[in-house]
């Protein structure tokens, strides 16, 4: 079921409810006119899609909660002890939810019904943003879940379809709605420049994403993202959808793969949902050396998007960043130290092979002296021994006049 026929039937059914005040559902009519108009105007649209709708259908959930905790008053009848009561019922968490559960989405009841055009209609949104005045935002929820979790989470899954719903979600960090929505026409395949390793781009167009997120090309990180969407992409046609299931089946699968595995995220150990893989993406790149400004892209954030101040204060990145320019001038210290040492030990060493090589000169010159001593020895003995050598037995002529002894 589309989030049109979602919200047309939830519209429909709450301006026939006879169980709340005409005058509240007159109210309400006013408020859908109004609403639909303003995001055809605000998105630029021929005609409302998707996404608008799913805005839209946000408030028939909210309006009549609070007709209820109005007590189904008229709204142009409320005082301000009215709205007192409600809002420290919820502030105080007398006000529950269908679990029993304080309402924990109380900033979108104070914006979008009490503080806004609902109130505004009746005249009552001056009396509410003074009861209200005090009210701040809490903190935002830190809710992430590690890469060692979510290959728990994905080791229980078997289906090619439902891993590479979950690794498209880990590795391109976007909300599932958009995931379910992209076709085979989306994914383009290509070797990565540097690495050579087969990679796909995915094309996440502004029809497919939340109002907030920028249209933007991703290319993928993991090999098991590419090995799934092989698979899949292999018997698809161009505008074939990935995935043959919708929002709910991926909800089963979430909670599925949570109750096999007992994952929970950090640091609340609360069950992990699809939006905390999300974060944890975020997260496992921040820890790994990516920037702010790289993390914001890949989640298609716009540009000094405040969204990832409580992940960065809770991993204290921007606070361990002096400790390590401390490590790393040490470090550098170090390793000149070391690369001087080494310049002195390949000097010495330089200098004794130099010296072997004068003593091994030394000992061939000393080698070619002793052998040519040793030849003139032995010519020096050849002489001797001519010389002493007796004659050749012939007699020996004298001189005449030489006298007999």
């Amino acid at each position: 079921m589309t989030w049109r026929t979602r919200y047309e039937n939830g519209k429909d059914e709450l301006l026939v409810d006879n169980a709340i005040c005409k005058a509240n559902r007159k109210v309400f009519a006013e408020l859908f006119e109004f609403e639909e108009y303003k995001l055809k105007r605000r998105n630029q649209l021929p005609n409302l899609d998707d996404a608008c709708y799913k805005t839209l259908y946000g408030y028939i959930h909210k309006l009549r909660n609070a007709n209820t905790w109005f007590e189904n008053k008229p709204w142009i009848a409320i005082t301000k002890d009215d709205i007192k009561r409600v809002y420290d019922a919820l502030e105080d968490g007398k006000i529950k939810n269908a679990r029993g559960q304080p309402i924990a989405d109380r900033a979108s009841y104070y914006n979008k019904i009490f503080k806004s055009k609902p109130f505004r209609i009746v005249r009552k949104d001056v009396l509410a943003k003074e009861v209200i005045e005090f009210y701040t935002r809490r903190k935002e929820e830190v809710r992430f879940v590690t890469e060692d979790t979510f290959r728990k989470m994905v080791s229980v899954l078997s289906k090619p379809q439902h891993l590479l719903l979950f690794w498209l979600a880990w590795d391109l960090g976007e909300n599932v709605d958009a995931l379910l929505k992209l076709t085979k026409r989306d994914f383009t395949r290509q070797k990565n420049p540097h690495t050579h390793e087969p990679e796909y781009l995915v094309n996440l167009q502004k029809a497919k994403l939340k109002r907030s997120r920028q249209a933007r090309t991703e290319p993928t990180l993991y090999a098991e993202t590419v090995r799934y969407a092989d698979i899949v992409l292999e018997r698809l046609k161009a505008d074939e959808p990935l995935f043959t299931f919708g929002y709910r089946q991926a909800l089963k699968l979430m909670h599925s793969a949570v109750e096999k595995t007992g994952a929970t995220c950090l640091p609340s150990n609360g069950p992990v949902r699809w939006k905390d893989l999300r974060s944890g993406m975020a997260c496992h790149l921040l820890k790994n050396g990516w920037t702010r400004e790289e993390v914001d892209a890949r989640l298609g954030h716009t540009p000094n998007s405040s969204a990832l101040n409580a992940y960065l204060n809770y991993l204290a990145i921007d606070r361990q960043k002096p400790k390590k320019r401390l490590f790393d001038s040490s470090l550098e210290h170090v390793q000149s130290e070391l690369e001087e040492a080494r310049r002195r030990e390949k000097l010495h060493g330089e200098r004794l092979e130099r010296q072997a090589e004068e003593n091994r000169e030394l000992r061939d010159e000393l080698k070619e002296t002793q052998t040519t001593v040793r030849d003139m020895k032995k010519l020096i003995e050849i002489a001797m021994r001519k010389l002493d050598a007796p004659g050749d037995g012939r007699p020996v002529t004298r001189a005449k006049g030489t006298a007999r002894s």
